[in-house]
């Protein structure tokens, strides 16, 4: 198993487990700052897992490899989460965390508050969720290539 793999499932993992953490709400603010940590860790661990010698370049473009992977695979997870919660909130949950004022605005402007429930908002939330998804493989690529030509060029035997 090529080494940016075998560290992109493990840093898959270990971000599927921080989704799940981010349930608990208030271990939830958390769990972002640990992300980028897990996509460090995900392109030290594939620099790790290279057969010497190791250089700057390759370090990088298999931490990038590996931190993306676990990237795409982490943000596939907490999209089908989101996607989940969101179909399972009902009206009075979506309006309860919204505050009076704002719904009085939407009410005078012509907007129906009941843009917020349904599967307008559903396919909303899964579109914006897929956005995030994408810029997250983005600064995971960059962080895991980072981290693997760092811990390749300071180690290379």
């Amino acid at each position: 198993m090529p080494a940016w793999l075998k560290a992109g499932l493990i840093g898959a993992g270990i971000l599927i487990v921080l989704d799940f953490i981010a349930l608990i709400p208030i271990l939830g603010c958390l769990t972002l700052p640990l992300t980028l940590v897990a996509y460090v860790a995900a392109g030290v661990l594939a620099a790790y897992y290279m057969l010497p010698p190791r250089t700057g370049s390759a370090g990088a473009g298999q931490g990038a490899l590996a931190a993306g992977l676990a990237a795409v695979i982490g943000g596939l997870v907490s999209v089908i989460i989101t996607l989940i919660q969101s179909t399972l909130m009902d009206a009075s949950t979506v309006y309860s965390q919204i505050p009076p004022e704002v719904l009085d605005q939407l009410a005078d402007s012509g907007i129906s508050p009941d843009m917020f429930v349904g599967p307008g908002a559903v396919a909303t939330i899964g579109i914006f969720s897929f956005l995030c998804c994408s810029v997250g493989v983005v600064i995971a690529a960059a962080l895991g290539a980072l981290a693997g030509a760092v811990y390749a060029s300071t180690r290379p035997h």
